[in-house]
C-alpha cells in the first residue's frame, strides 16, 4: 500500500514537471509571436532596429549592451509605460505575464547576436 502511494506520488510529480516544461515552451513561443506582432515593426525581427521604421524612430538595438545592462524591472517599465513618445505604452494592452515574457525574449535576442 505504501509503495502504491509512493508510485502515485512519483507519477503526479512527473506529470507536474512535464506540464511545467510544456508551458515554458508554449510561453516562449507566445513571447516570440508577441514580439513579432508588437515589437519587430520598429526593432526588427532580430532586435537590431535596423529596418526603415526603426531607423526613422531611432529604435534602440535591443541586443546592445546599453539595453541588456538594464534590469528586468527597467525593461518592464519601458514596455509598460512606453518611451519618449515614440514607443507606445503597453499598459492595459498586454498582461504582466506577457510583458515579462517579452523581457525574457529581449534577453534571448542578445544571445543570438
Amino acid at each position: 500500500m505504501k509503495s502504491s502511494a509512493a508510485r502515485l506520488g512519483q507519477q503526479l510529480l512527473l506529470a507536474c514537471a512535464l506540464t511545467f516544461l510544456f508551458n515554458l515552451s508554449a510561453r516562449a513561443d507566445d513571447s516570440a509571436s508577441l514580439y513579432k506582432t508588437k515589437c519587430a515593426i520598429c526593432h526588427a525581427a532580430d532586435g537590431s532596429g535596423n529596418i526603415l521604421m526603426g531607423k526613422k524612430l531611432g529604435a534602440k538595438d535591443l541586443r546592445s549592451e546599453e539595453v541588456q545592462k538594464q534590469t528586468d524591472a527597467q525593461l518592464n517599465d519601458s514596455i509598460t509605460n512606453g518611451m519618449n513618445k515614440k514607443m507606445p505604452a503597453y499598459k492595459g494592452k498586454l498582461t504582466d505575464a506577457q510583458i515579462k515574457g517579452l523581457v525574457s525574449y529581449i534577453r534571448e535576442l542578445a544571445k543570438k547576436k
